[in-house]
């Protein structure tokens, strides 16, 4: 089975996609390991990619694509595979289209802003050891110090809330069009994302299986 996984920063979607994996034995392939894959192994796609990154550019669609073309041939995404942060536009969905990529199903994990916002910057890290918290959903026995090795806890400038609130508005601008775009091809799916990953999961592989 080709699935496509869309959701917001913070939606919890690389879990989904382990747990998909795990479930049908498909890899799952995001856009930062294919680009990391095909920079280690030279391929002509990897050495384009490098020398947008060499210069600090992003990398444009038509090497992300070549990328992204390129690992859906290897032996391993036969029987299927997920892809987990590709397409996010709609001139990449219409690219992979083109390419002649047969996709089965789209799950969106639909979490609302807010509690994206409440999750992600709720989350504080060891400076120290790394070990990581919640404010609300695991908290530290002492107030700002680690359970671990008692070193100060932070938070991450990715999880900062004007941070956050910024890639929501990227994701909404840019990949949110993907919904309407899968939905008129009637492969759109949506989960409503639960408080705890076990009822997420459990909802995503009813939707895929259904």
């Amino acid at each position: 089975m080709n699935l496509i996984l869309l959701g917001a920063p913070g939606a919890g979607k690389g879990t989904q996609a382990e747990t998909i994996c795990a479930k049908l034995k498909i890899p799952a392939i995001s856009t930062g390991n294919m680009i990391r894959e095909a920079l280690k192994s030279g391929t002509e796609m990897g050495l384009k990619a490098k020398s947008y990154m060499e210069s600090g550019d992003l990398v444009p669609d038509e090497v992300v694509i070549g990328i992204v073309k390129d690992r859906l041939q290897q032996d391993d995404c036969k029987n299927g595979f997920v892809l987990d942060g590709f397409p996010r536009t709609i001139p990449q969905a219409e690219a992979l289209d083109k390419m002649g990529v047969k996709i089965d199903k789209v799950i969106e994990i639909h979490v609302p802003d807010e509690k994206i916002v409440a999750r992600m910057s709720g989350r504080r890290v060891c400076e120290d050891c790394g070990a990581s918290y919640h404010l609300l959903y695991k908290k530290p026995k002492v107030e700002g110090k680690c359970s671990v090795c008692g070193g100060t806890l932070v938070q991450r400038t990715d999880d900062h809330p004007d941070t956050v609130n910024a890639r929501l508005k990227e994701y909404h601008t840019k990949t949110e069009p993907l919904k309407a775009y899968y939905e008129k091809q009637g492969k759109l799916v949506v989960v409503e994302g639960q408080e705890e990953v076990a009822d997420t999961s459990r909802l995503t592989l009813a939707a895929i299986e259904a």
